[in-house]
């Protein structure tokens, strides 16, 4: 028996995916780990940490299945995006890696869109945020002089963990697309932004394919782990770009929308030519040659939680959500917005707040919970038209995956606000899926990720947008656009 191993390393933990060669799963493990946050907006890690979880999660693995340990054909990983781990001459670790969630690096974004702005969107499709790579090296630089002066190279968490299995450095290309330095369509690092803001070419890592092969597992690690040393280890890709090769987004005119903490609309781009204009994030894909565009709603399923936490603590999400489709569409005239900690798409907004608006005395907690749906999947609707208008894009299939993906109520209500066939899927295994399915591909099993995606992305459900309803949250989506405007003065700061 042949497998794969996938490692997803997330912010909280790192999972263990191991799947045989007819794509089932065949064991899957995870090991947490902490945040360390210092004060207000730092988000920290230790990537030692990381390794200790891999080392953890590969050993249970092999207890439990003893033939992977010579089994194993390729390891493969996914990672989160934009996080920097610095590195000195020798490859040791200067300092913790600072995540994408931390917002230290406000005045940094401000000083690269002043700086070079519309050159930065055009090259990296993509405006300055806190969570890029660029902005956090800038801070290190400008705060911590003493790490500068020792650094020699970075690499994001999924790529560290690649050198310590092989010894060498690289990135692949859906990854270096999160950094702000990867000229995106041309698939190079870009001289003019590393010029502009004096970060040295060669902190930058030579650029591989998801797919490539990086090397082998190092002897040492292979004999502590108890595995053979002639596993290949290949790239993988960022945690978007392989849940999205998870969900089978590897065809045009195809979506994933993606309800976790915050949510995620995303959809494959054939092709890198693309401009939104900083308006939607434009990354390459793990796929070779291929790209995806994504919006965020920032409160997603965590609107859903702070709601029930506040509203309705001493019920289960069955028992708050049962029933809700007895509210007419629409929640009977109420809205809400999802914007509990700011907003992502369309916005770029972190002062703008939540509301609930057309509260009316017959409103119960049904309403409410209704509408808290509808305003995260209108939110998530944002980034769909956006798509759409720009590039005359029609969906003929968008695949819910997450916490939206486990009531078949909101399924529906997706289906209709989306006005698209949503589906769900049979095995929903996150980013550790896409990393299985890319080092099938790097271990020679298929020959394109789109053939093993057509193999081993199978769905379970689906449902259909009603017209009617269809054309009537058209409607709502219309008046739900209008509320940001009319509330964004609210949380404007008052000068003295």
């Amino acid at each position: 028996m042949s497998y794969v191993l996938g490692l997803d390393l997330g912010t909280g933990s790192l999972k263990g995916l191991l799947i045989n060669r007819e794509g089932l799963i065949i064991a899957t493990k995870t090991s947490e780990y902490d945040l360390i946050s210092t004060q207000p907006g730092y988000s920290e890690q230790r990537p030692s940490d990381w390794i200790e979880a891999a080392k953890i999660v590969i050993k249970d693995i092999i207890a439990e299945i003893p033939d992977a340990a010579e089994q194993i054909e390729a390891i493969s990983f996914s990672g989160q995006m934009h996080s920097l781990v610095l590195l000195d001459q020798s490859g040791i670790v200067l300092r913790n890696a600072i995540l994408w969630n931390d917002v230290r690096t406000t005045a940094q974004c401000k000083t690269i869109m002043d700086q070079m702005g519309a050159r930065v969107i055009e090259i990296t499709k993509n405006k300055a945020l806190e969570g890029f790579t660029l902005p956090k090296l800038l801070w290190v630089k400008e705060n911590e002089p003493e790490i500068w002066s020792q650094a020699a190279r970075f690499l994001l968490p999924k790529d560290y963990l690649g050198y310590w299995l092989t010894g060498n450095q690289q990135m692949e290309y859906s990854d270096a697309a999160g950094t702000l330095l990867l000229d995106v369509t041309n698939k190079v690092w870009s001289r003019d932004i590393l010029e502009a803001f004096d970060v040295p070419a060669d902190f930058c890592p030579p650029l591989v394919r998801s797919i490539d092969c990086i090397g082998t597992v190092k002897q040492e690690i292979a004999e502590e782990l108890g595995l053979t040393s002639d596993i290949k280890v290949i790239a993988g890709g960022a945690d978007n770009a392989s849940a999205a090769v998870g969900a089978g987004i590897v065809h045009d005119n195809t979506a994933m929308c993606s309800i976790g903490t915050s949510g995620v609309f995303l959809a494959y781009e054939p092709d890198g030519t693309k401009n939104y204009e900083g308006h939607l994030h434009y990354f390459n894909h793990a796929e070779p040659e291929k790209y995806y565009s994504m919006g965020v709603t920032l409160a997603a399923g965590h609107s859903l939680n702070w709601f029930k936490k506040t509203f309705a603590k001493g019920l289960s999400y069955e028992e708050l959500l049962s029933g809700i489709d007895e509210i007419s569409a629409g929640s009977d005239g109420l809205f809400f917005t999802p914007y509990i900690v700011g907003e992502r798409t369309p916005y770029t907004d972190s002062q703008v707040r939540g509301s609930f608006i057309g509260m009316d005395v017959h409103h119960t907690l049904k309403h409410f919970a209704k509408a808290v749906l509808e305003g995260i999947t209108f939110s998530l609707k944002d980034s769909q038209l956006l798509m759409e208008q720009y590039t005359g894009k029609q969906f003929e299939q968008i695949v819910s995956v997450g916490g939206g993906a486990k009531n078949k109520d909101w399924l529906q209500i997706q289906a209709d606000i989306f006005n698209a066939k949503v589906v769900t899927l049979e095995t929903e295994q996150g980013p550790a899926q896409g990393a299985t399915m890319l080092a099938a591909v790097g271990a020679g099993w298929y020959e394109t990720v789109s053939d093993c995606a057509n193999d081993w992305v199978n769905f379970k459900e689906t449902y259909t947008p009603d017209p009617q309803l269809a054309e009537h949250y058209r409607l709502l989506h219309k008046k739900y656009q209008d509320i940001y405007p009319a509330t964004k003065s609210l949380f404007t700061p008052i000068s003295n």
